[in-house]
C-alpha cells in the first residue's frame, strides 16, 4: 500500500537518525521525499537508499540552519521547480548540553534560530500550496522536554516549549484548510546526540558512561532506548491520510518515561 503516492515531503535534518528514519518510512509508504541537512555526501547515501518501487523520484537540498537567508532560498527555489510540498518534517540537532544558568543569550538567540524562525521559515514556503490542494502535513520533531525539563539540557529545554507552542499555535489557524500540525516528542532514543549526551553526563559526574546508560534505561517503562524507525513510524502515521483528524498533539514517543513522571 502505497497512501502517500503522488504527494511530496521535505525531511530536515535527515543525514542521520530520526530524520533519516523519517525519510526512509515516507518513501516507503510512497512520497517523493526531498532530504535536507548540511552534508551533500550523506544525503546522496540517504536517497540512494529510500524505496522507489511506485515510480517515486527522490531528492537533496543543501543548507544550513546557522544561514538563515539561505536556507530561504533554498527552500523557495525548490517550491518554484517542485511544486507543492505537503508534507514538511521539521528536524534539526539539539542545542549544546549546559545548565540554563551558565547559557548566554548568543546561545539562547542561536537555538531560538535554528529551531523556531528555521522551522516557521520552511513552513511559510511551503503552506500556500498546502492550502491550495487542501492538504498539508506539518511535523516537529521536538523533544520530551515540553513536557517535563531534561536536567542538563537547559537551552534545549526552552527552545523546545517554544516551538511546540508556536506549531500548536499554527495548528488552530490552519486546520479549516486541511493542514494539520502536530509534534512528536522524542524520548530518549539510539542516535549519536543521545550518545554524546550520555558521555557529557558521565564525564561530568566522573563516572562510567554505563552508569549513566543504566540510570536513563532504569526511567524508561519499556526498559530499553527508543529506535529511529519507530519514531519513523509515527512520522508515517501523521503524515498519512489516516491522520487527518489529528492535530496540534504533542506525542510523546518514549516508552511511557513522561506518563508515569
Amino acid at each position: 500500500m502505497t497512501p502517500l503516492s503522488g504527494k511530496n515531503a521535505v525531511v530536515c535534518g535527515a543525514s542521520k537518525g530520526i530524520g533519516r528514519a523519517s525519510a526512509v518510512e515516507l518513501a516507503r509508504l510512497g512520497a517523493n521525499v526531498t532530504v535536507l541537512a548540511r552534508g551533500e555526501g550523506s544525503l546522496a547515501e540517504v536517497v540512494a537508499s529510500l524505496d522507489s518501487g511506485a515510480g517515486q523520484k527522490h531528492g537533496l537540498l543543501v543548507a544550513d540552519y546557522s544561514d538563515r537567508p539561505a536556507l530561504s532560498k533554498t527552500i523557495m527555489a525548490h517550491v518554484e521547480s517542485a511544486g507543492t510540498v505537503h508534507i514538511l518534517v521539521n528536524n534539526t540537532g539539539g542545542p549544546p548540553a549546559g545548565a540554563i544558568a551558565d547559557a548566554d543569550g548568543d546561545a539562547l538567540l542561536q537555538a531560538f534560530s535554528n529551531h523556531l524562525l528555521c522551522n516557521h521559515l520552511m513552513t511559510r514556503a511551503v503552506v500556500s500550496g498546502m492550502k491550495t490542494t487542501g492538504f498539508g502535513r506539518i511535523i516537529n520533531i521536538i523533544s520530551t522536554s515540553v513536557i517535563a525539563p531534561i536536567q542538563g539540557l537547559g537551552v534545549s529545554n526552552t527552545i523546545r516549549a517554544a516551538v511546540a507552542n508556536w506549531a500548536r499555535t499554527l495548528a488552530g489557524e490552519l486546520a479549516p484548510f486541511g493542514i494539520t500540525v502536530n509534534n512528536v516528542l522524542p524520548g530518549f532514543t539510539d542516535t549519536q546526540r543521545l550518545k554524546s549526551i550520555l558521555n557529557r553526563k558521565a564525564e561530568n559526574a566522573g563516572v562510567d558512561v554505563a552508569e549513566i546508560e543504566r540510570r536513563v534505561l532504569s526511567s524508561i517503562p519499556v526498559g530499553r532506548l527508543g529506535k529511529p524507525e519507530e519514531l519513523g513510524a509515527v512520522v508515517g502515521f501523521l503524515a498519512s491520510p489516516g491522520a487527518s483528524y489529528v492535530t496540534g498533539v504533542n506525542l510523546p514517543v518514549d516508552g511511557g518515561r513522561t506518563a508515569v513522571q
